[in-house]
């Protein structure tokens, strides 16, 4: 169908922009994709949606296994942040935090052990150690920053979790539709090195508090610290549960941890698992994990079976909006096939000569300005991966490359959108007013997106997973950097000011 068979994506991504819903951009470009299909009669584009495409997406055994996976991480993520488990984890840490960077270290190490829930660790994390940064006066700006780079940039990197099991859904469908032998799970672990934005947005933390630096977005807050203002939180008590006890975190996780490598072996940590395999084994963890998570919150009588059993379902219902908008990005991507949109693509980047070493920098870009105007990672990821895995495949561009490009945009856009749920459950969970939570950390990932954009050009034309550790320490001398800037210019302005203090001697 020529340019026609882009309409739909081009308008996937306008409409996501605009409206900021990612379900609503979705369905209506499907519903372009079968209008275009079926010459604009109304009545044979909706039968071919809900017959040809909807139903067979849900009935086919690799999308069904999804999204029953889906559902099983749904219930035990919200089971776990009911328990009590996480925030009695965190509180068991307090006795050890008595100085500023130790406090703030606790919340970035307390951060990354409640990987499970991105959205779990501002409102279980926050609340427990706010108290300590009031005390020690450390701005919650701050504390809200710690929050936001230890959410969705671990998530995201952790390939048994939600965010894991979207992308590699994401990757494993389009693999099926261009007919390559790729594992999905394999490609999704051999992207982790190159997911560089999310890793220094976690290596930022420990970077700069051990050279004692922070940007003047940040220090502007400390500075001010003492007018402080009555925000918004959340209750205190919300993930305080009686009875509750820190092995209710790390029992289950052992649990997980240990029938993935019972049933997958060494291959699992290496990434040499068939797709089935691993949602197999990753459906029967979560299984067994949740029923010593659902034995010992009995045992211990945090919950009685009731509530229990309505917290599960609850959090599996959580899941719904997730599956919906996977199911219409499996869709889409169908329906790109059929119009040929890779196919005109593919085509108009050979015409033009595009050298595929470039795309990876694009897709980061492109990611990074659709995340940020819709707030959503998971919206991006499941509009550009259809788009960019068969243009990569085709021009030769690198392939695990292009993927953490993708997740890095993802994840930058969504990092520092006012509107990333995110980024407001930080604010919530800091007590932090939330424009100045987002300005204060926006420094922080311009930095860092920065190198990310040096580091997909490099990695276009060479891509070695080694050099996400130049990236690392680029961003440790880049800091130092600045910081050495910083002090100078201090020292220009302490002298300049000085000077017009200093009363005039007069030479007569």
């Amino acid at each position: 169908m020529g340019i026609i068979s882009i309409i739909p994506i081009v308008l996937a991504i306008v409409l996501a922009i605009k409206t900021k819903k990612v379900i609503v951009s979705l369905f209506v470009s499907v519903f372009v994709g079968a209008l275009l299909l079926h010459g604009f009669n109304v009545f044979a584009s909706t039968q071919y949606i809900i017959k040809d495409m909807f139903v067979q997406q849900l009935t086919d055994s690799y999308n069904a296994g999804v999204i029953v996976l889906m559902l099983f991480i749904g219930g035990f993520i919200e089971l776990m942040m009911k328990s009590g488990g996480a925030y009695a984890f965190a509180k068991s840490t307090e006795k050890h935090f008595n100085t500023k960077n130790k406090v703030q270290f606790g919340a970035f190490f307390s951060g990354i052990m409640i990987f499970f829930s991105d959205l779990g660790t501002p409102l279980i994390v926050g609340p427990v150690f706010e108290p300590f940064f009031k005390k020690l006066k450390i701005s919650k700006e701050k504390l809200a920053f710690i929050l936001d780079s230890t959410s969705s940039p671990v998530a995201v990197l952790v390939p048994f979790i939600g965010w894991g099991v979207f992308v590699i859904g994401l990757l494993e469908k389009e693999f099926s539709l261009l007919n390559l032998n790729y594992s999905a799970y394999q490609s999704f672990v051999s992207s982790i090195p190159f997911n560089l934005y999310s890793i220094l947005a976690i290596t930022i933390i420990p970077v700069t508090l051990k050279l004692g630096f922070e940007f003047k977005s940040m220090k502007k807050y400390d500075i001010s610290n003492q007018n402080e203002i009555a925000h918004h939180s959340v209750q205190k008590s919300e993930f305080q549960v009686k009875n509750a006890k820190a092995y209710f975190v790390w029992l289950p996780i052992l649990v997980l941890m240990g029938t993935l490598f019972g049933m997958l072996g060494i291959d699992f940590i290496l990434g040499k698992v068939a797709g089935s395999m691993f949602r197999t084994a990753l459906s029967s963890g979560y299984l067994y994990a949740s029923v010593v998570l659902i034995s010992i919150m009995l045992l211990n009588k945090s919950k009685t079976f009731s509530e229990i059993f309505s917290i599960y379902i609850g959090g599996m219902s959580k899941m719904t909006e997730v599956i919906i908008i996977l199911v219409l990005a499996w869709t889409l991507g169908s329906v790109g096939k059929a119009l040929g949109t890779s196919d005109f693509l593919v085509e108009f980047m050979k015409n033009i000569q595009f050298n595929g070493a470039y795309l990876p920098l694009a897709v980061f870009l492109l990611g990074s300005v659709i995340s940020f105007a819709a707030g959503s990672s998971w919206g991006t990821f499941s509009i550009l991966l259809p788009i960019v895995i068969p243009i990569a495949v085709v021009i030769d561009a690198p392939l695990f490359v292009t993927i953490g490009a993708v997740l890095s945009g993802g994840l930058f856009g969504d990092h520092v959108s006012p509107i990333s749920d995110t980024t407001i459950l930080s604010s919530a969970g800091a007590q932090c007013d939330h424009l100045n939570h987002v300005d204060s950390q926006m420094s922080y990932a311009v930095f860092n997106s920065l190198i990310a954009s040096i580091f997909f050009l490099v990695c276009g034309f060479n891509p070695n997973p080694i050099l996400i550790w130049v990236g690392i320490v680029v961003q440790v001398l880049g800091i130092i950097a600045i910081k050495h800037y910083y002090k100078i210019n201090d020292k220009k302005e302490i002298c300049n000011t000085f000077q017009e203090d200093s009363p005039e001697i007069s030479t007569n």
